[in-house]
């Protein structure tokens, strides 16, 4: 697709695109909105709630804030009927998810994530979509200490969930290309621009003290209450959309010349959560702003999320994304707007192509000698299991000698993990950590575009087993794709356990998304480069029901596509996912 790709009308938007700018009324600010102006920049009652061993978790207020320091507090699901049979506390733990520009890691500091981990998590850790990593079940006793040893590292929290800018995505693996590594530094450029200035998260955690009777504490970006909701940023290197410009509030895709870029074309106000049964909630597609020179590139990002600062929705948190706040007053006041605060505004935009937005497994070669192997991590979760040690593996390939003070392990936008920067010598001993550890390295073309949220059992929000679920539903489905001679096609699939949309399933070609336990809606036809929302298939379906729905749309696929056609676009031109789209509303 170029880079003003067509949008059907009923790919734009799930659901009725909401009021009017003239028709709504000041509303009085949501309750979240109070937490942040009391909280002292963020401060709240956190320390002294951290000091209360008895209690196992925080109150609902500083469980608001913990967020913004990169963490939340949830509870293991699966046991709670015997914990409340027993008369027992919910079994509370606390998820961090650490702060990673473009998701680049020395080799040494992952080796410490994976100790800290092993240490003071629940054993694995969790590759997340926006390039970052996760540990889940971290008692309140171990919190400081687990961010101390990520102190340590030179890595952080900060800014890793709450309100503000998050983990800011670039196309994965900066040594392919120096175009690539101007992405990831541009992305490291904006996440220290966006980041939080108040002293919060080092007194409370790493144990710094505040310093008194100095200039007053402010946050000259976000003011006293930060952004109405959280803000995602992201950068493609074309032709690949590993980092779905278009399900991003604000995203900047490479213009490059010569090698390296030389500017960007600006998308805004994509964004994948809805809430199931309200229809003024829905995913979005971001729309093509214009270009800017790479030099402007932290002045343009800066006027999108101030505009977004000062406009956006701060009485309905459902409402508060950029993708409403550009809705509800129209595109062109935005892009006004925008341009009014700037020194000049955006150029017209620039001509590009993606191709594809899943990742290429495997070993690649760099002209200068080095070799990069991307390697396939199901649904991100990293754990050593009876047939594969894969948790084992990456730490012996990381604390090889000489790869340690040069290698890289970089997260992908796709929940895999390339490894970089290896010689040939470390490639052959690479090869060999890994068939030892028997990790797998043959993957189908289905499985290797599949990916999941965590889901059950940790996330408050999961209505629906995800992580857990997916993998087996992905072999019965490549049953189906053999018995019609497609085992080789590549397809997007993708789930959550919730409409919340983590693992951006309303750009999959296959989606399904959780409405209760064991319960899904299907949703088919998004794009092969992930410029065009799916539509609702069928809803509310058990897992028998999901495999009867596939498999006629499969076999009518391998019967009449074209050559080359992917099964999003087929689905739209035999007029399957409008006659679905029609018969919903």
């Amino acid at each position: 697709m170029g880079g003003t790709p067509p949008k059907p009308a009923q790919a734009v938007a799930v659901g009725d695109p909401g009021r009017s700018a003239s028709d709504s009324l000041p509303a009085a600010p949501s309750h979240n909105e109070g937490i942040k102006a009391r909280s002292d920049f963020l401060r709240g009652t956190l320390s002294e709630e951290l000091d209360r061993a008895a209690l196992g978790g925080l109150s609902e207020d500083a469980s608001q804030l913990v967020k913004f320091h990169g963490m939340y507090v949830q509870d293991d699901r699966d046991l709670r009927p015997e914990r409340a049979k027993r008369k027992l506390d919910r079994a509370v733990s606390f998820m961090a998810r650490l702060r990673i520009p473009a998701g680049v890691l020395t080799a040494r500091q992952y080796l410490a994530l994976d100790r800290i981990a092993t240490e003071r998590a629940n054993g694995t850790l969790r590759l997340t979509t926006r390039q970052t990593i996760q540990f889940h079940g971290i008692i309140k006793s171990n919190v400081r200490a687990a961010l101390r040893a990520i102190d340590a590292e030179l890595l952080d929290t900060v800014a890793a969930c709450g309100d503000v800018n998050r983990n800011v995505m670039a196309a994965a693996n900066p040594y392919r290309s120096r175009a690539h590594a101007d992405a990831a530094e541009a992305a490291a450029r904006l996440s220290a621009h966006f980041l939080p200035r108040t002293g919060a998260w080092r007194e409370i955690f790493i144990g710094d003290r505040r310093v008194r009777g100095g200039e007053p504490e402010s946050e000259p970006i976000y003011g006293a209450t930060y952004l109405p909701r959280k803000f995602k940023i992201a950068i493609a290197v074309p032709p690949a959309n590993d980092v779905d410009v278009y399900a991003q509030d604000l995203a900047f895709v490479a213009i490059v010349e010569e090698g390296a870029i030389a500017g960007y074309d600006v998308l805004a106000g994509g964004g994948m959560g809805m809430t199931h049964g309200e229809p003024d909630t829905y995913p979005r597609v971001g729309d093509l702003l214009g270009y800017c020179p790479a030099e402007r590139l932290l002045e343009v990002a800066e006027a999108v999320l101030t505009t977004q600062r000062d406009f956006g929705d701060r009485s309905n948190r459902k409402r508060a994304r950029l993708k409403y706040t550009i809705d509800v007053r129209g595109l062109d006041w935005f892009k006004a707007e925008i341009d009014r605060r700037m020194r000049s505004p955006l150029e017209p935009p620039r001509s590009f192509v993606f191709e594809s937005h899943d990742d290429r497994l495997g070993w690649a070669s760099g002209t200068d000698g080095l070799h990069h192997l991307t390697l396939y991590v199901e649904n991100g979760r990293i754990a050593d299991r009876d047939d594969e040690r894969l948790k084992a593996a990456l730490a012996a390939i990381a604390a090889l000698a000489g790869f340690g003070d040069t290698g890289r392990f970089v997260i992908t936008p796709n929940q895999n993990l390339v490894i970089a920067c290896a010689t040939d010598v470390e490639r052959t001993r690479i090869d060999a950590i890994l068939a030892g550890h028997r990790v797998q390295r043959e993957i189908s073309r289905l499985r290797h575009g599949a990916m999941a949220c965590v889901g059950l059992p940790t996330c408050g929000l999961a209505l629906a087993e995800s992580e857990r679920y997916l993998p087996g539903l992905v072999t019965r489905i490549e049953a189906i794709l053999a018995r019609h001679c497609l085992e080789d096609q590549a397809i997007t699939i993708r789930m959550t356990g919730c409409p919340n949309g983590c693992a951006r399933p309303y750009l999959a070609e296959i989606a399904l998304v959780g409405r209760g336990p064991g319960r899904y809606n299907l949703l088919l036809g998004g794009a092969a480069d992930g410029s065009r929302l799916n539509r609702l298939y069928r809803e509310n379906l058990a897992d028998a029901e999901i495999l009867a729905a596939l498999e006629p749309v499969i076999a009518g696929y391998a019967q009449a596509r074209r050559d080359g056609e992917r099964l999003g676009d087929y689905l739209w031109r035999a007029g399957i996912v409008a006659a679905a789209a029609n018969r919903s509303t």
